[in-house]
Formats: C-alpha cells, sequence, structure tokens
C-alpha cells in the first residue's frame, strides 16, 4: 500500500511542476512589462495561440502560453516589420480570440506574414511602438510608390 502512495505522489507531483512552471513564467511576463494578445502564422482559423507580448528596445518578442522554452516563440524586429493589414475579428475567429478587438496582419522583410490579435490598449501601444521608429528607418506602414 505503501508502494501505492508513492507512486500516486509521483504522478502527482509530475502533473503539478508543468502547471506551476507555466503560472510562474506568465506572471513573469506580465510583471515585466508583458501583454495578453493572440497570434497566428498559418492562416487557419483555428490556429490561433494564446501568449504574452513584450517590447524589448527595437524587438517585440511572444512567448506562447502553453511553451515551455525560456526564450520567445516569436521575435519581430521593428526595423523590418510592416502591418500589411488591420481588422476586425471574422464571425468564425470569435471562439479563437475572444478578447480580440483588431487583428493586424505584419510583415517581416523576407519573412512570412503573421497575425496578432490583440485589445484596444494593447493595440495603442504596439502602433505607438512601431511608429516610433527612429529618422530615417521604415515606419512600419507600407511605403508609398
Amino acid at each position: 500500500m505503501e508502494l501505492v502512495a508513492t507512486i500516486v505522489g509521483v504522478l502527482l507531483l509530475c502533473l503539478i511542476l508543468p502547471l506551476v512552471w507555466l503560472a510562474v513564467r506568465r506572471v513573469r511576463l506580465m510583471r515585466g512589462g508583458g501583454v495578453d494578445l493572440c497570434l497566428r502564422r498559418r492562416f487557419l482559423v483555428n490556429d490561433w495561440h494564446f501568449g504574452v507580448g513584450r517590447f524589448r528596445g527595437d524587438e517585440f518578442v511572444w512567448f506562447r502560453l502553453t511553451s515551455f522554452r525560456i526564450g520567445p516563440t516569436v521575435v519581430l524586429d521593428r526595423a523590418d516589420l510592416e502591418i500589411v493589414d488591420r481588422r476586425a475579428p471574422l464571425r468564425s475567429e470569435d471562439f479563437a480570440i475572444p478578447s480580440a478587438v483588431e487583428v493586424l496582419r505584419c510583415r517581416e522583410r523576407g519573412g512570412a506574414d503573421v497575425e496578432l490579435a490583440m485589445s484596444a490598449d494593447v493595440l495603442t501601444g504596439f502602433l505607438a511602438w512601431v511608429e516610433a521608429t527612429p529618422p530615417g528607418r521604415h515606419s512600419g506602414w507600407p511605403r508609398a510608390s
């Protein structure tokens, strides 16, 4: 009987430790200036992922909420970033991005498109960060031909 209790205890510990790690990681990211937003790289309705984004100088880094990685999952460089489209979430996306007010489709120079779904407050901060490009650099919006 003691062996069964030990095995059950070890199994519970193995289940609880990863959940504690994810919770502590999210709290640390949010305390360091993180913002909640969803991201998708493959443009299928059900491919949205919740995460925490942070502004780090000229980079916007995004950490997937359910990832055990220590570093960011996606890094967007402000100098190479261009906002291609801005739209409201589609009706079919309501279940995937419930708190999103706007969806931005961004493109990195030489990279693939990425969509970011965010609330109004996060959108304001993100657009201010994109437009705060130092003089002589690209502002993030499509260039006029």
